[in-house]
């Protein structure tokens, strides 16, 4: 009697656990379609964006000039597990370097695709030194006034477009300051004379900045960089494209006035002493590069110098291949 009271008792204890036990799972499973049932914060990779081009490297038939592509069968949501040397960005703007885990996100059609073009300063003009000016820059295709903290959301989303196409995001200004308006040597992006972000919307197609004190007498380049809201330069959807940023080289003076600094009156042509006589090893007289003339011409048979006026009195103009009048 006992015996068959306590197998009771066992039975009844086994019935409970399990019932609590299936009680147990039945709420945690009631549960998980709530954590999940928004995409957009489960952690599964939804079947119907896993883009199957990825598994492709690109090289079936081995093309000349070209480097396999990296492969992934899951989006490389994993990748950044690959360089365990470096932290995930996570918004910030590491100087070290990161590997970023967010997407590209929505490219811009080619009928969105960001332009724009400086209206000041122009290419060649010259500005008085220390004194304040105002960059403006027209732009299209861009909405701008999108722009995210930058100290804690950099890189930190995908790019996104508005109702109408265009990528929502800003732009920024930066000049650099060059050894010569015909400098040939990569700049350092390290350094620069001037940098702003334009956080606001433009006006009537035109973003501006103060440059409040000015800049000091030197030659520069003037740069865009249109973004997207979290401050990645610009996607949009075929390789082949103009250039959404624009450049301009411009030159500050003292006195506000265009430098000769690029001309040289000393007589001489490419480092000879011509005196109105000879230049690159041919006869002449005055700056014709190996064409007998008077003057300077360049190549036309004539008296006189038809730039200057000046019958070879000054030796020839030595301007430099990238001067300021090539720029324009």
């Amino acid at each position: 009697m006992k015996f068959t009271t306590s197998l009771s008792s066992l039975i009844a204890l086994l019935l409970a656990s399990q019932a609590l036990a299936a009680s147990g799972n039945s709420g945690s499973g009631a549960a998980a379609p709530a954590s999940n049932s928004d995409p957009q914060k489960s952690l599964e990779l939804d079947p119907k964006v896993i883009a199957t081009g990825f598994a492709n490297d690109g090289q079936d038939v081995p093309t000349a000039g070209q480097v396999a592509s990296l492969t992934s069968t899951n989006n490389f949501i994993n990748f950044c597990l690959t360089k365990p040397d470096l932290p995930i960005t996570n918004g910030l703007q590491i100087k070290t370097g990161s590997c970023n885990p967010a997407p590209m996100g929505v490219i811009a059609a080619t009928t969105n695709m960001p332009s724009s073009k400086f209206q000041f300063p122009k290419n060649g003009d010259t500005i008085k030194s220390n004194t304040p000016f105002t960059i403006k820059m027209a732009i299209s295709h861009l909405e701008t006034g999108f722009f995210v903290n930058a100290n804690e959301n950099y890189f930190a989303a995908p790019q996104f477009t508005n109702a109408a196409g265009d990528i929502q995001g800003h732009s920024h200004v930066v000049v650099e300051l060059l050894t010569a308006l015909d400098q040939s040597t990569p700049t350092d992006p390290t350094h620069f004379a001037f940098f702003k972000g334009l956080n606001g919307k433009a006006v009537n197609g035109v973003l501006t900045v103060d440059v409040t004190d000015g800049l000091p007498a030197g030659a520069y380049r003037l740069a865009s960089i249109n973004t997207a809201a979290n401050h990645q330069p610009v996607l949009v959807a075929v390789a082949q494209h103009g250039s959404v940023d624009d450049m301009v080289y411009f030159t500050i003076t003292d006195d506000g006035a265009p430098a000769a600094t690029n001309v040289s009156t000393n007589g001489g042509n490419s480092g000879s002493q011509t005196s109105g006589q000879g230049g690159s090893g041919n006869q002449n007289q005055g700056n014709n590069r190996g064409q007998q003339q008077q003057g300077n011409n360049r190549g036309q048979q004539q008296q006189g110098n038809n730039r200057n006026q000046n019958q070879g009195q000054r030796g020839g103009f030595k301007v430099k291949r990238n001067s300021l009048h090539r720029l324009l």
